[in-house]
This record gives structure tokens, C-alpha cells and sequence, in this order.
């Protein structure tokens, strides 16, 4: 049985997420008190029901002062072999306070925070340090549209769950800001830029004339070399770290040339070595 538990920052996309992990075949429960993880964990795996051997559940501050269990439920679940993953929506503080804003949404701690909604973030975020510190995966939604959360859940978990670690490759643009769930990061701001090409700048590293362009200059070879070894050395570290999921980040300027080449590249890697690995290119549409 998978046993996903989605938590995380209060208008991250908790609920986008939980809906998307219904659309691939979950059975979810929104807001679910942390103590009763354990007991619905067992009906759900004596139950005969097909549809009960994956399910997510939702638990956060939404609880009030019953989430203070949640890290005593988790104990109680792995002391009893039961197997869990954990999913962790993150965002930026001010992103936070934006999405509030627009949709006036009242905080869930905003009445202990005097009405305040940025207190009441502040106050989530170190409620949530230590959950976010034990997930397996994180999840960090500031710079992502709704449509790319569900690409980006619908990749991690249309497989099954249970199985090994889950490597994601990442391309970014730095002027849009490094990724905050990145687990390793690699800057090929150095390498030739298809930008100050004019017949290349409206185009991307998703096309073959980019690509090309971005692999014929020797100091992208030697890049991806060395960059293909430090992977290579590190992914058997990880697993026995019991990681379930690494996120590799590659980064240029804007997110559309340079860091999508060598992402495409890493990824045919990382999948013709018999990993596990999904590919997400943050900033290639954005102006």
C-alpha cells in the first residue's frame, strides 16, 4: 500500500496537490487530525477495496492544537513497520502573503497571530521546520503555476511511490531565483549563450538548434563531463542515505538556453543508467 501525507505551508497548493493525486488514482482525505494517521492506516490496509491501496491524506495547522501529535503519530506508524511517505508544499513568505491577499483568505493562525497574516506565516513556518526537515519530498511552489504542480506531482507519483529514489532534473533561471527544494545545483552561466545569437534567442534548449548550438563548443563537453561524474559518484550516496528523492538543479540567466540543454542531457543520463527520474523546465515559457 502507498501512504503519501501531504503537509506543508498554509496557501502552498496543499489542495491543488491533494486534487491531482486524485485524478491519478489516490483515495484522499482532507484535514485529517495527526492521531488518527495509525488507525485509518490500518483500516485502510485491511480493507479488500483496490481503491484503498493508495492513499493521501491531508493533515496541517488546520488541526489546531491536535497537529502538536503529528510527530507522535508518525512514530507510532514507523514503530509499527507501517511504510509513509511524506510530501512538503513550500513557498516564499511573500508569495504566501500575495496569495492571501488575492484570494482573502483567512490565515488558520491568524487569530493567534492578532489578526496578523505575515505573523501567522512566520508562526507556521517554524511550526512546520521540523516536518519539512523529515519529508521525502519538497515541494517548492512559489514560482510555479497550478498546471506545473500537477506535472510536478503527477511525475513523482504515477509510478509507484514505494519504489527507490525519485531524481528530479530541474532547469531554472537565476533572475527568477534558485530553487529552494534543489538538492544539488550546477551554474552553467559559463558556457556559450544562444541568447546573443539572433537566430537563436526566441528559441530554446527544448529545440534542436539550440541544443546543438549550446553542445558544440568544447567547454560544454568538458561541463557535462565532470558534471555527469559528480552525479554519477553522488546518486549511490544518496540511496543509501535513504533519500527518496534528489533534485538536481541547473541553472543559467533566464531559464530558456543553456540550463535546459544540459537538463535534457542529464535526464537521457540519469534514465539510460536505470534510475528512477522525472524532468521539469521551471522558467522556459516565462518572458
Amino acid at each position: 500500500m502507498e501512504f503519501i501525507i501531504i503537509t506543508g505551508l498554509s496557501g502552498a497548493g496543499k489542495s491543488v496537490a491533494m486534487r491531482n493525486m486524485e485524478d491519478i488514482g489516490y483515495y484522499c482525505v482532507d484535514n485529517i487530525p495527526p492521531m488518527l494517521l495509525p488507525t485509518f492506516y490500518d483500516l485502510c490496509e485491511k480493507s479488500s477495496d483496490e481503491h484503498m491501496k493508495k492513499i493521501a491524506v491531508v493533515t496541517d495547522v488546520r488541526a489546531g492544537n491536535a497537529f502538536d501529535d503529528l510527530f507522535s503519530a508518525l512514530d507510532m506508524l514507523k514503530a509499527s513497520q507501517k511504510k509513509y511517505k511524506i510530501l512538503f508544499l513550500d513557498a516564499r513568505d511573500d508569495i504566501l502573503l500575495r496569495r492571501f491577499k488575492e484570494t482573502r483568505r483567512k490565515h488558520p493562525l491568524s487569530d493567534i497571530s492578532k489578526g496578523s497574516t505575515e505573523n501567522a506565516v512566520l508562526l507556521e513556518r517554524d511550526l512546520l521546520m521540523q516536518v519539512k526537515a523529515r519529508a521525502d519530498y519538497v515541494i517548492d511552489t512559489s514560482l510555479l503555476s497550478q498546471t506545473q504542480l500537477r506535472e510536478r506531482i503527477s511525475a513523482l507519483f504515477l509510478g509507484n511511490a514505494a519504489l527507490g529514489m525519485t531524481i528530479t532534473c530541474l532547469s531554472f533561471g537565476f533572475k527568477y531565483g534558485i530553487p529552494a527544494e534543489a538538492d544539488l545545483v550546477f551554474d552553467v552561466r559559463c558556457l556559450p549563450n544562444p541568447f546573443y545569437v539572433p537566430e537563436l534567442k526566441q528559441h530554446t534548449g527544448l529545440e534542436e538548434c539550440v541544443f546543438d548550438y549550446v553542445m558544440k563548443f568544447e567547454q560544454t563537453t568538458g561541463y557535462v563531463e565532470r558534471m555527469l561524474s559528480l552525479v554519477d559518484y553522488s546518486l549511490p550516496l544518496y540511496l543509501a542515505e535513504g533519500k527518496s528523492q534528489l533534485v538536481i538543479a541547473i541553472g543559467c540567466t533566464g531559464g530558456k538556453h543553456r540550463s535546459v540543454t544540459l537538463t535534457r542531457v542529464l535526464y537521457k543520463h540519469i534514465l539510460e543508467s536505470g534510475q528512477r527520474a522525472i524532468v521539469h523546465h521551471r522558467d522556459v515559457i516565462k518572458d
